[in-house]
């Protein structure tokens, strides 16, 4: 990665270099490989990344011990196809602890569904990796292409200019691209500076995020149970780890937080039950406050969000990195056709065939993770037999069962 200093003009600048950022950056590294092979007329595309917080040395990145407490994230199988064509997904998979089963059910009735991967000819439905461990992989590829990092370093403004964005960073360097891409989780407030609004609706639900040692071999099975107080999930990590994301009512989980490591697995035993096991040990407790947030709008000239800067959603599906990384595809794919066709990566049309590829899909995946919440958090007896019935029902009903799978997977659309 090499540094610049002064004022420099790219055709794209990523702000951001977490897992989005740097996975668009990479699903670009194969333009610009192309690109500078052929060496024509054209300048081959160039690419910025700004991030604030320090990467790792080259030796603490060789140096990478997995951690009890690490912080996992799980991506669907379609994202493995994804970060395979990223060559990244043998590294990746190194850490990757496969979901082979998942079982669905909701406390107190009897229904259930359970999704199996040999059903649907795969080796897994998907993968639980440390986050930190896909940073890795992610960066270690892009100290392979020549992209401008500018890290540690932070955007103090962004205006529009003509033909793009112009960015003045911390370090005193400016930028002019042609096409800004926002990719910090939303956390830098650019949306708000420009004048974006975005769409709130509270879950009044906390999630508290632990990870959990078993007394058994969860061979693979992930475990989605739904309560009066919220979802609960168990997915498989390395050895004997699950990570645990247990739903809270607004104001409950400082309660659950403040127990003792006893005195919370016994809670934890009794709101989950015995399917996975018995719970011996519970690491480092987090908290986050759950919403629906939605940018109303994505793109503008020479502009695009991205991850959860475009689209934050609750946990409960898993959906939302899967769902940022199909956009994050999908914005590369329009480049690339942009760049076909001599336009630029923040032309107008290249953003309206960005926007025509991933709204559908975002409009399906946020309306089903937001459905779900509120069908199953309705406390009412008669619903509470329906949506038992109903689990019962797709379990039996294996094609309907295989469809929603292939879906939820990122396998179709």
């Amino acid at each position: 990665m090499s540094q610049t200093q002064q004022a420099t003009t790219v055709d794209v600048a990523i702000i951001g270099g977490g897992l989005v950022g740097a996975s668009l950056a990479c699903a670009l590294g194969g333009l610009i490989e192309a690109e500078r092979a052929r060496a024509g007329e054209r300048a081959p595309l160039r690419v910025a990344i700004i991030e604030p917080q320090p990467l790792p040395s080259a030796g603490e990145a060789n140096a990478y011990q997995p951690s009890f407490d690490a912080r996992a994230s799980a991506i669907a199988y379609g994202s493995r196809r994804h970060f395979e064509r990223l060559g990244v997904w043998s590294a990746m998979a190194t850490e990757a602890a496969p979901i082979r089963h998942i079982h669905v059910s909701e406390r107190g009735h009897l229904g259930a569904t359970r999704l199996h991967a040999d059903e649907l000819d795969v080796e897994a439905l998907g993968y639980v990796i440390p986050n930190a461990w896909m940073g890795r992989t992610l960066h270690a590829r892009l100290d392979s292409l020549p992209i401008d990092w500018h890290c540690p370093a932070r955007v103090e403004s962004l205006e529009a200019e003509r033909g793009g964005y112009r960015l003045a960073l911390d370090t005193g360097e400016i930028i002019h691209a042609g096409l800004t891409v926002l990719a910090d989780g939303g956390r830098g407030g650019f949306k708000e500076r420009l004048g974006i609004e975005s769409e709130h609706h509270p879950y009044e639900q906390t999630a508290l995020i632990a990870n959990i040692e078993v007394s058994q071999a969860h061979d693979g099975w992930a475990f989605e149970r739904f309560t009066r107080e919220g979802p609960m999930a168990l997915l498989p990590l390395a050895g004997r780890r699950m990570e645990l994301v247990w739903t809270h009512r607004q104001g409950e989980v400082e309660k659950t937080l403040a127990l003792s490591d006893r005195v919370f697995l016994e809670r934890l035993q009794q709101a989950f039950g015995d399917r996975a096991g018995r719970f011996r040990r519970v690491g480092q407790r987090h908290s986050y406050p759950l919403s629906l947030v939605t940018a109303r709008e994505t793109t503008r000239p020479h502009l695009a969000i991205l991850g959860n800067a475009a689209h934050a959603l609750h946990p409960v599906a898993g959906q939302g990195f899967n769902l940022a990384l199909r956009g994050v595809m999908d914005l590369a794919a329009a480049i690339e056709s942009a760049r076909a066709e001599s336009r630029s990566a923040g032309d107008p049309k290249t953003l309206e065939e960005f926007e025509a590829a991933r709204a559908a899909d975002t409009r399906q995946i946020v309306r089903f993770s937001d459905g779900l919440i509120r069908l199953f958090g309705i406390d009412h007896g008669a619903l509470g037999h329906a949506r038992a019935a109903g689990l019962v029902g797709l379990n039996a009903l294996g094609p309907l069962r295989r469809t929603l799978a292939r879906r939820a997977m990122g396998i179709e659309r």
